[in-house]
């Protein structure tokens, strides 16, 4: 495993990310700002969270993310 890109975790969470993406572009346009944006950011912050722990030194720091 040379990067984060090839753990299965993460490619399922940008799968994941791109449903939700695709998911919310049918919500009602009063609600861009509010859930829609608040979906989206936790959606993503799964594979952020992700690489920035695999990007840590040693093996603790990369679980705890």
């Amino acid at each position: 495993m040379s990067t984060f890109r090839d753990l299965k975790i993460w490619q399922k969470s940008i799968a994941l990310v791109t449903s939700i993406y695709e998911q919310t572009t049918s919500f009602p346009t009063e609600e861009q700002y509010g859930l829609t944006s608040q979906i989206r950011r936790a959606s993503i912050s799964i594979p952020s969270n992700i690489a920035e722990g695999y990007g840590r030194d040693g093996k603790k720091d990369f679980y705890d993310f």
